[in-house]
């Protein structure tokens, strides 16, 4: 095999001059096998290719791991600086097919790759300065700055493999094998599969703060699984056992199929597993660079509809109840099989952790336990029945709010076991990854046999505690006679501005959106951004289905539902016209421009560079648009370094205000339009505990 790939480390103990060595190795091995993937391209035209027609062009995923670290660590208050706002602003969303993800062409223009690739050279020097410089303690925990360079490493290892996948999407022709990368040349005899009986066990699931490596928030909490006896296919399901599918006229079939699956399939109009190519009457396979003779010994890479149809399909063929396992019966395989675990292997026991192959092998080349179970990890991933949600206790952490919550929707399937490039927390026994069940990835699957029914029932309120606060903030109860605080903004400056001009507005720091509902009744089009995800999700929601149910704390752990709907807030009429995305507001995307009003409610002071959006918002409005501010003015460390602090400050021993500032700052393009207005809000906390704070809002003009 090629070079190999380091390990992740082992973070509760040793030497922390040491454990600072392997950080800083590991770093390296990653950043460097990542941009070595790609040099099994076969020129710079391929970065500009859309392999899949729901994902970037392969410019940006070259890009994206190293804007992540630069972003990641901003987040973290461990830099104050970017490295390159335009690339840093194109290249940091768009990854898994989120409905705020953007995928229009027009709105990019791609950097050359030699540009990405001198950007990728200032990052590298930027972590490996972070690694030499910042405070290292063991154990490494959340709060600690390394936590970050470990989850800009581990960030990267996903990608190494999505980007595998999408290189593999590629047409052959621009692509090129790599003595780095080779594939398997064996194909073994084909075996049969058989079920092979397991016993009922209890899974315990979710990992504990200190943990022993790096985990994803969706790692910790804890679940208690009772697992009835069932019988386990010995192998995966091979090229040669999915042909009888397709020859039986499984694809043609609509009873194998879920609803889902059928569509999908009407809409691909697949006819065959996305890898598998016919020509000449004969069947290929397309490995990552290569079209070779069908390897029949090989697992079946599928996406999760068609490994569920043909589990439909062999269960009227055999008359049993066959199906995918769900993920705490792959974890009772592994606890059947699996003595040893990852990043303790002396010798790695499957095709994983790139140690082998940079491809698939035959399904009997790794076995494990005494009845020979052939990959129960590597190779490819498992499909399982298992949509992801958070365990009890899960918790976000705060600089990736967005890497697991928005997977919480029940169109998420887990996938389990890794595959021949899963490396670092990938390979780890207690990772969690899900993709959408059309998604392909080096996936396939191995089948169950189990009278046990899967009932995933799935929590339809929103439960987390600040966004449930918001929703109840934009579109609950008004409390102590207070008006509501989004509602009463918008009122307000529309008694300001003129509406001859209504095209465009941009509400900045639009959380889960009742402002943006009420600029869309006099506006024709209005962009909506939010810094989180997590708000966006919901925003997303109301306009796709109309109605949000959530629930608020009363007293301790006491707690009520509440609910509403656009249409009986009149909200609804003009829900179409908003355009909900992601976005950094210190960091705008070039596409949002020529706004005849940009709302900023109660943003300003949770920015981190203040000064340099007021500097840069002009520049996207209209002339004689207008500028909309509201703000407490609370400014915290927490959110705004106090050198960046707008006003709350002493200056020449006088005090100076946010306003103060504001006029200073605006006064060259702006004029102020009437007096500046207070606007009190109310946000409720639990039944008898409530803030009450005051913002002040101004409306300011930009000369014509």
């Amino acid at each position: 095999m090629s070079t190999p790939i380091s390990k992740t480390p082992l973070i509760q103990n040793g030497s922390a001059n040491a454990k600072r060595n392997e950080i800083k190795a590991h770093f390296m091995s990653t950043y460097t096998r990542y941009e070595n993937l790609f040099e099994c391209l076969a020129n710079d035209e391929a970065y500009y290719l859309k392999p899949e027609s729901l994902r970037h062009p392969l410019i940006f995923y070259f890009a994206h791991t190293a804007v992540f670290f630069v972003n990641k660590l901003r987040v973290a208050k461990l830099i104050e600086h970017n490295i390159n706002d335009d690339i840093e602003s194109m290249m940091a969303i768009g990854v898994d097919e989120m409905s705020w993800d953007d995928l229009n062409d027009g709105n990019y223009q791609w950097p050359s790759v030699q540009e990405v690739r001198n950007y990728r050279k200032h990052v590298s020097q930027l972590v490996l300065n972070l690694i030499d410089q910042l405070p290292l303690t063991l154990p490494i925990g959340w709060d600690d700055p390394f936590w970050i360079i470990l989850m800009g490493i581990e960030h990267e290892r996903i990608h190494l493999e999505t980007s595998s996948v999408l290189i593999r999407q590629l047409d052959i022709h621009q692509v090129k094998p790599h003595s780095e990368w080779p594939r398997c040349q064996n194909d073994n005899p084909v075996v049969q599969n058989s079920l092979i009986h397991i016993d009922a066990g209890t899974i315990h699931q979710g990992r504990q703060l200190p943990s022993e490596t790096y985990g994803w928030d969706n790692e910790y909490g804890s679940l208690e699984t009772e697992v009835a006896a069932f019988k386990a296919s010995q192998y995966l399901v091979s090229n040669h056992e999915f042909l009888s599918f397709i020859e039986d006229g499984g694809y043609q079939d609509i009873q194998w199929w879920t609803d889902e699956g059928w569509q999908w399939k009407q809409f691909k109009q697949a006819e065959h597993p996305t890898f598998w190519l016919k020509k000449a009457g004969q069947w290929y396979y397309r490995s990552m660079t290569e079209e070779l003779p069908m390897p029949w010994s090989w697992p079946a890479d599928v996406n999760y509809l068609e490994a569920k149809a043909f589990c439909n399909w062999l269960a009227a063929r055999t008359g049993e109840p066959i199906r995918l396992p769900t993920e705490a019966e792959w974890f009772r395989l592994y606890q059947h099989t699996i003595n040893t675990h990852y990043p303790h292997w002396d010798h790695t026991p499957a095709n994983i952790d790139l140690a082998y192959f940079a491809s698939s092998v035959p399904v009997d080349h790794f076995t494990f336990g005494q009845e020979q179970f052939g990959d129960v990890i590597g190779n490819v991933w498992q499909w399982t029945e298992t949509a992801i949600d958070g365990f009890a206790g899960f918790q976000v952490h705060p600089a990736y709010d967005d890497f697991s919550v928005p997977t919480f929707d029940g169109q998420h399937n887990l996938i389990k076991g890794g595959s021949w490039i899963s490396t670092g927390n990938e390979a780890h026994k207690d990772s969690r990854y899900a993709f959408r069940r059309h998604f392909f990835q080096h996936a396939g699957f191995r089948y169950v046999e189990s009278e046990q029914q899967v009932n995933q029932n799935f929590n339809t309120y929103e439960t987390d505690e600040l966004i449930s606060q918001y929703l109840e903030f934009h579109y609950g109860n008004e409390y102590f006679n207070v008006p509501n605080f989004p509602k009463a903004c918008i009122d307000t400056l529309i008694q300001y501005v003129d509406l001859s001009e209504h095209k465009r507005a941009l509400d900045l720091g639009c959380a889960v959106g009742r402002s943006s509902f009420e600029l869309a009744k006099y506006y024709d089009h209005v962009d909506a951004l939010d810094f989180s995800t997590r708000f966006i999700r919901n925003a997303i929601n109301l306009v796709d289905h109309g109605e949000v149910k959530y629930m608020i704390p009363t007293e301790g752990e006491l707690t009520e539902v509440k609910s509403f709907s656009l249409s009986t807030l009149d909200l609804g009429e003009k829900a179409n016209n908003i355009e909900f995305a992601q976005g950094d507001a210190c960091n705008l995307k070039a596409k949002y421009d020529h706004y005849d009003l940009i709302f900023a409610g109660n943003l300003i002071d949770r920015l981190y560079q203040p000064k340099q959006f007021l500097s840069s918002i002009k520049d996207r409005i209209n002339a004689g648009g207008y500028l909309v501010i509201t703000s407490p003015y609370t400014w915290l460390e927490e959110f705004t370094e106090k050198q960046n602090w707008l006003g709350g400050v002493k200056i020449n021993g006088e005090n100076h205000t946010t306003l103060d500032a504001l006029k200073e700052h605006l006064k060259a393009d702006f004029e102020l339009v009437g007096l500046p207005q207070d606007i009190p809000f109310v946000i409720r906390e639990t039944a008898r505990k409530h803030q009450h704070t005051v913002a002040q809002l101004t409306v300011w003009k930009k000369h014509k």
